[in-house]
C-alpha cells in the first residue's frame, strides 16, 4: 500500500518535471520564432560532434534572458 506521504511526493516530482519540460519546450519555441540563425548553427554543431551542448547552452541563454527581462520589469 502507497502511504499519502510517498504519493504527495510523486505527483509533486511529476510537476516539477511537467513545469521544466514546458519551459525547455516554451524556450525552443521562442527561439525558432526570435532567433532562428542561433538554433541552427546550435542544432548544426550538435550534430556535427554528437553533443547536446550548443543547444543548450542557447536553451539556457534564451530562458536567462527571459528571466533577467522579467526581473527587471518587477
Amino acid at each position: 500500500m502507497v502511504t499519502m506521504g510517498l504519493a504527495r511526493w510523486s505527483v509533486s516530482l511529476l510537476a516539477v518535471g511537467g513545469l521544466l519540460a514546458a519551459t525547455v519546450a516554451g524556450a525552443t519555441i521562442w527561439l525558432l520564432l526570435t532567433d532562428p540563425v542561433t538554433l541552427a548553427d546550435a542544432a548544426s554543431a550538435s550534430i556535427e560532434d554528437s553533443n547536446p551542448g550548443p543547444i543548450m547552452q542557447a536553451l539556457g541563454a534564451a530562458i536567462l534572458d527571459a528571466l533577467r527581462g522579467l526581473f527587471k520589469y518587477l
